[in-house]
């Protein structure tokens, strides 16, 4: 069994308002000199098997057609 970790960010350029949100929540909770604040998301995936680098393209073929808008988003791979 293999493991990998997927991270999706936004591309720099794109607008976060949710990650702005969280920025202001944090001030307002009392977190004072947060910079700027942007959220994205982690995928963690269990592939059978015990290729390596089969499993990352497989999982770099899910990134490219689910798990990531390549439009707007990066992700990158972590194979464990």
């Amino acid at each position: 069994m293999i493991k990998a970790r997927i991270v999706v960010t936004l591309k720099n350029g794109v607008l976060d308002p949710q990650g702005k949100a969280i920025e202001g929540a944090l001030g307002t909770l009392g977190f004072d000199g947060v910079g700027s604040v942007r959220q994205g998301k982690v995928f963690d995936v269990e592939i059978d098997g015990d290729d390596a680098s089969a499993a990352e393209a497989k999982v770099k073929a899910m990134c490219e057609k689910l798990l990531a808008n390549t439009v707007i988003e990066n992700y990158a791979v972590e194979i464990r």
